[in-house]
């Protein structure tokens, strides 16, 4: 069994290369060409390996969207576009936006080795679905062909299995979507406007489930902040995360997560060097934190 520790720093070392297609002006102009704003950019881009779904399977999956918010987008984009189109404008945008940001290491040798690595660790549990419906759809995907692209493919495949798990955490724990971002931002990691906003929570709502938390003993404070109680929450829920995640990379061993993260550790600095994530978006954690 790997260190969760391990784990968690091996998913970090590449998660940038995943990120930046949500912030990418490239994913952005590409969308717009077939018709679709940015915001239901997010969620026809990232629920169209699911078909065209509607707003309860899209709310169910994501967590920790207002449904209300999802409903704007889903199902009335795949009037405009179908979800085989979407992927595809999806990984177009992946193969310019990192063809930009990365210059030379696209074609690098460190580039294949680290992709190869990268589709072990996504092909390993290609067999373990169970619980993990966005893991399932990504993983069921035709695999790109060049490196630079097998890569990112690879890295937003476990970062949908790590999320369906943190998930699955976050239920365990007594959290609904809406107080699992409220108990992000009573640990001062991330601001209360970015979550609050791109989740589509208003005072009201997002008030009355800081007062919930403030009841179970997890904050405190006109402006909460987490309790003892809650910073235990917290460490359990990221503990128990980064357990479900670690069948992922068992075929590389430590030796091989290791290795990858030193592959990957220049390109993801590369990316957030450039600009191309928001800066509320440069140390994600987990499902609940900018996607």
């Amino acid at each position: 069994m790997l260190d969760p520790a391990l784990v968690r720093r091996t998913w970090r070392s590449a998660e940038a290369l995943h990120g930046l297609i949500y912030f990418a002006p490239e994913a952005h102009q590409r969308y717009a060409a077939l018709g679709i704003d940015p915001r239901a950019g997010y969620f026809a881009s990232r629920a169209a390996a699911m078909g065209p779904v509607g707003s309860g399977a899209v709310t169910g999956a994501f967590f920790n969207f207002n449904p209300a918010l999802v409903s704007q987008a889903l199902p009335a984009v795949w009037e405009r576009a179908t979800p085989q189109a979407v992927l595809a404008a999806r990984l177009d945008a992946a193969d310019a936006a990192l063809t930009r940001v990365l210059g030379d290491m696209v074609d690098s040798y460190e580039m294949r080795e680290a992709a190869g690595l990268a589709r072990a660790a996504a092909e390993s549990v290609g067999e373990r679905p169970e619980g993990r419906a966005l893991f399932a759809a990504h993983v069921a995907l035709p695999w790109p062909d060049r490196p630079h692209l097998v890569l990112w493919h690879a890295q937003t495949v476990l970062r949908e299995f790590r999320g369906d798990g943190h998930v699955a955490a976050l239920l365990v724990a007594g959290l609904t979507g809406l107080e699992a971002l409220v108990l992000h931002v009573a640990s001062g990691e991330v601001p209360r406007r970015f979550l609050q906003r791109s989740r589509g929570w208003s005072d009201e709502r997002w008030d009355e489930a800081a007062g919930r938390l403030r009841a179970r003993g997890l904050v405190e404070g006109d402006e909460p902040a987490l309790t003892d109680a809650g910073r235990s929450q917290r460490a359990w829920i990221e503990a128990a995360t980064d357990r479900l995640a670690a069948p992922a990379y068992a075929v590389l061993g430590a030796r091989g997560c290791a290795r990858f993260a030193e592959l990957a550790q220049p390109m993801s600095r590369a990316v957030v060097e450039s600009g191309a994530l928001s800066a509320a978006a440069r140390s994600p954690r987990d499902r609940s934190t900018p996607a």
